[in-house]
């Protein structure tokens, strides 16, 4: 009996055990799940009170020119520059405008398109001085074949 009675105290004695590490483990897993959840809590949270400042790079707070291109947006330096700016650059993108190039009528259905379906204002008289932009620096690219090749040694194939 005296063994059996030593084997019950020994089982007893690893359940605690067992216990013990299991409630630890379920203590450190709801501790970590909590602060997953709320980080403020965290005994590793940034103890200063430093006011974090969002600054801007110089570039994208600058309206200069350098080689004939506004620096912030890439639009080239002509007149009408500053309006288009304003007034192209508040919904999207420079480069949509330097991607696209148009006539005059293009240019014009593009803006009532914008007007009709994107909630853009009514230019008034801007829209003659950003048309007037566009057309003259974004003109349509004549695209076409490639030039005949000229000068040119032709072999033939042998089977």
């Amino acid at each position: 009996m005296d063994k059996q009675r030593q084997f019950r105290q020994q089982v007893k004695t690893v359940y605690r055990l067992l216990l013990v590490v299991f409630a630890m483990v379920g203590l450190i897993t709801v501790a970590g799940i909590y602060l997953i959840a709320d980080p403020s809590l965290s005994a590793f949270k940034k103890t200063t009170t430093e006011s974090e400042y969002i600054t801007t790079s110089k570039e994208e707070d600058d309206d200069s020119i350098e080689n004939g291109v506004h620096v912030r947006t890439g639009l080239i330096d002509a007149e009408g520059l500053m309006t288009v700016v304003n007034n192209c650059t508040n919904c999207h993108s420079s480069k949509l405008v330097i991607q696209n190039r148009m006539n005059r009528e293009r240019w014009i259905a593009t803006i009532r398109w914008m007007q009709e379906t994107q909630n853009l204002w009514d230019l008034g008289g801007n829209e003659e001085i950003i048309v007037n932009y566009l057309v003259t620096n974004y003109p349509p690219n004549k695209k076409g074949r490639r030039e005949v090749l000229t000068d040119i040694e032709w072999y033939e194939l042998q089977d």
